[in-house]
């Protein structure tokens, strides 16, 4: 008899057999729960303009570095990119060095045209591309005093600081 058959017959094997966990799975692992989107956005608004909130509240919910907030129509944005259409150096540096997802945005505002100028010569469209709320990469160089890379843009044709998101 084998140790399967063994358990069956036993009244403890099968209450053995209904707790042994599957091959592969560990009782630690749960479905995530989503963060409460009243705290994404709180964070997304502080990420505009409040440093002490945002290592504050980083602090207390790391992964609430990589949330995002949907204003409406798809407009979403994360607390990182609030900082950059701000021109909020100061955060945007925080959170990159914690981690955050930085965008061909925030680097322009941030003055990166080492990083900048390589991708628009890639991908020559994304100098037209809308950002959260709709504000191009012009506002985010002049926002971040990126002189450099605010003539870049201009020699390529963007005027628009600003695109309506549809």
């Amino acid at each position: 008899m084998n140790r399967h058959e063994s358990l069956q017959k036993t009244t403890g094997g099968l209450l053995v057999l209904g707790t042994v966990p599957k091959p592969g799975f560990s009782q630690q692992q749960q479905e995530p729960v989503p963060l409460e989107m009243k705290l994404v956005k709180d964070f997304v608004v502080a990420g505009h303009k409040d440093l002490p909130l945002v290592k504050e509240m980083l602090n207390e919910r790391p992964n609430l570095i990589y949330s995002s907030y949907d204003w409406g129509s798809g407009d979403f944005e994360n607390a990182i990119e609030g900082a950059g259409h701000m021109g909020n150096k100061e955060i945007a540096n925080f959170l990159v060095s914690k981690g955050a997802r930085a965008s061909l945005f925030v680097l322009t505002m941030l003055g990166k045209t080492s990083l900048v100028k390589p991708v628009l010569e890639t991908y020559p469209e994304l100098i037209f591309a809308k950002g959260p709320h709709g504000f191009t990469l012009l506002h985010h160089a002049r926002k971040g005093e990126a002189k450099e890379l605010e003539d870049y843009l201009l020699e390529k044709g963007l005027k628009d600081t600003f695109i309506k998101i549809k």
